[in-house]
Order: C-alpha cells, then sequence, then structure tokens
C-alpha cells in the first residue's frame, strides 16, 4: 500500500485536531475530485512499519482527538489489510482516541458479504471505526456548508462494534 500524505494537525476531517492519513489508490475517479493524485495506486510514499510508528507517534499528544482515514480509497480491497493492523495497535494503544474513515462505498451496500469492497478483514476494520463517512463524492451535490462531507448524498454514520448503519452523527 502506499499513501500520499499524512496531516499531522487535521481540522477538517473530523471533530477535534486529528492526525489524518491519505491513502493512494481509488477506482470510483468522482468528478471534481479534490485529491484526484491518489486515485492511483502507486501514488505517493511506501507505507512501512516505520510510517505506522510516526502515526503513532504523531497521536499520542492529548490534544489529538483521533484519526482519520481518507484518500484515495481506504476501503479499496488492496488497502485493508495494511490498515486494519493500523487500526488494531491505534485502539490498542489509545483507546479514548477515535478512528473515522471516508469511504465513496456505501456501507450497507459495498461493505457487507458478497458487496464491492467486502475482504475478510472488512468486518475488522469497521469494528475499529467509530464513525464512517460514506457515499461517493457527487459535484452535483456539492455543498460546502455541510460539516464533515462534501456533497449531500454522503452520510456520516456512527458505527458500534462495526455494524449500526442507522445511527447518523449529530454534528
Amino acid at each position: 500500500m502506499n499513501y500520499g500524505n499524512i496531516k499531522e494537525c487535521d481540522i477538517a476531517d473530523g471533530p477535534g485536531v486529528r492526525v489524518s492519513l491519505f491513502v493512494s489508490g481509488c477506482r470510483h475517479h468522482c468528478k471534481g475530485c479534490f485529491n484526484k493524485e491518489t486515485w492511483n495506486f502507486d501514488f505517493g510514499m511506501p507505507y512501512t512499519e516505520e510510517t505506522e510508528d510516526t502515526i503513532i507517534r504523531l497521536l499520542s499528544p492529548d490534544y489529538i482527538q483521533g484519526l482519520t482515514l481518507l484518500g484515495g480509497e481506504p476501503f479499496e480491497p488492496e488497502n485493508q489489510r495494511e490498515l486494519v493492523k493500523l487500526l488494531r495497535r491505534v485502539k490498542r494503544e489509545y483507546p479514548q482516541k477515535d478512528i473515522w474513515s471516508y469511504s465513496g462505498y456505501i456501507f450497507d451496500e459495498d461493505m457487507v458479504k458478497g458487496g464491492r469492497a467486502y475482504t475478510d478483514v472488512t468486518e475488522e476494520m469497521l469494528s475499529y471505526l467509530d464513525v464512517l463517512v460514506d457515499g461517493p463524492f457527487i459535484e452535483a451535490q456539492r455543498d460546502i456548508t455541510l460539516k464533515f462531507r462534501g456533497s449531500k448524498n454522503q452520510r456520516i454514520i456512527r458505527l458500534e462494534n462495526g455494524r449500526d448503519a442507522g445511527r447518523l452523527y449529530d454534528s
């Protein structure tokens, strides 16, 4: 897996001050995407154990509320196996920090058994998330007044134990 960027103090992609990992690789190719360079799975730098250690270190200050995964597409099958290891470690070392992920895939369609983004680690990956912002960016539904999302079709879903499709995040 490659990644394009790590933001050390991100305030746009979830509540509070966050560490955000922008992974590489995305098949959605949304018109108007703000991060087109991350569509390419080879974009950026290789994600290594040192990269993971850096993220863990960046999460250590008390003022950091949590971690956000975005990209690219964290739920591309090629990215899930590496990301689940990171999420497992974050939950073990920082259980008080929250974890958000953005995905162009639809939670209750693509991330279920038989869905386009479902792998043998999808359920575990979801189990570590506190909030999932799902749905592709749709330029015709772009709305800059929305908090933590770019278009009206996208949902902010609070997850409990990986699955709770009905609880939208109150922000």
